[in-house]
């Protein structure tokens, strides 16, 4: 089997060479320069060693698809930083900002196509199967960011309406990449399915971290300005959890903190930040982010595969939920 170190040198190398050579480059560069910025390639390298359980064959079968995934993802996030008004990612100005938003929008719609072209070297005997699986998770992230901006309106919302527009959103995503892997490698339909489940566990574990980060994380690390979720309103868990905490005079003082905008911005984020502390909801994040861990790992046993085999995974999956940014 491969190592994680060798995982990750495939797919950095592989992201290397996203640079689309076409005019007109100002709506290509963009493409090579949300690449180049860098990112957790948490997709790719879930597909390779979902991949990896099964064959030790790298090639372009499973590398391209694997990178379909990466311009997936990265294209929504050049059109989710429009959206949230977002100036940096990964400490970099955001696409909109180093262009402009009509250069970020059509050079986004690019590389969603080109994720497809990248699909098109899966094996031919399965691709109606990788085909329809990416576009209804695609589908789903699209759906999932719709729910997330909708919930922005509303005052609160149930845990339950927060699990699933992450699931959607964020999840669904890491589910596909660990399902496509089993897939090109040829695994049978118990093992694509525990291992999805997984991927979806880990993904849901992995974007209640990203809530927990955005508030709690150091901003040089984190490489973009910590509270923007709370500026932006954004039902994140610990803001779900912290209203379901709240007696009603808590709910008010909450409620009208929310209403404050950028030009008070650090009085908002602390004052939020202090709510989180005094609930105890800052803790109860940490223990949620672990339980969701646990059910990654135990629908990875499902599997039935040695230890030995999945230890790649494990540890992968222990450096997402165990990250600075």
């Amino acid at each position: 089997m491969y190592t994680l170190e060798e995982i990750d040198r495939i797919v950095e190398n592989c992201s290397k060479l996203q640079h689309v050579k076409r005019e007109p480059s100002n709506l290509y560069d963009p493409i090579g320069y949300m690449m180049d910025i860098g990112g957790k390639r948490i997709r790719p390298k879930l597909c390779l060693l979902s991949y990896n359980l099964l064959s030790e064959d790298m090639g372009n079968s499973i590398i391209f698809p694997a990178m379909a995934l990466e311009v997936f993802h990265e294209f929504t996030l050049i059109h989710d930083d429009i959206m949230d008004r977002s100036d940096t990612r990964r400490g970099n100005p955001t696409v909109y900002k180093k262009w402009n938003e009509e250069v970020a929008i059509l050079s986004g719609d690019v590389m969603s196509i080109l994720a497809y072209k990248y699909l098109s070297y899966a094996p031919q005997d399965i691709l109606p199967k990788v085909i329809n699986l990416f576009t209804e998770t695609a589908m789903q992230v699209c759906e999932g960011q719709q729910y997330d901006m909708d919930f922005e309106n509303l005052p609160f919302i149930t845990m339950d309406d927060y699990l699933s527009m992450i699931g959607l959103k964020t999840a669904v995503l890491l589910a596909c990449s660990t399902k496509m892997g089993a897939l090109i490698g040829g695994a049978p339909i118990r093992v694509c399915d525990a291992l999805y489940k997984f991927g979806y566990m880990l993904g849901i574990a992995f974007q209640i971290t990203d809530d927990y980060l955005d508030t709690f994380g150091n901003e040089k690390v984190f490489g973009k300005k910590i509270g923007g979720d709370i500026m932006n309103n954004k039902k994140t868990w610990l803001l779900v959890e912290t209203f379901r905490r709240c007696g009603s005079e808590q709910k008010l003082q909450l409620e009208k903190l929310m209403q404050l905008g950028e030009e008070e911005r650090d009085l908002k984020i602390e004052a939020v930040r202090m709510f989180y502390e005094e609930l105890g909801v800052k803790e109860a994040a940490e223990a949620e982010i672990l339980a969701w861990h646990q059910k990654a790992l135990d629908a990875l046993s499902q599997a039935d595969f040695a230890p030995w085999q999945t230890r790649n995974l494990e540890k992968f999956a222990e450096s997402i939920i165990h990250r600075e940014k």
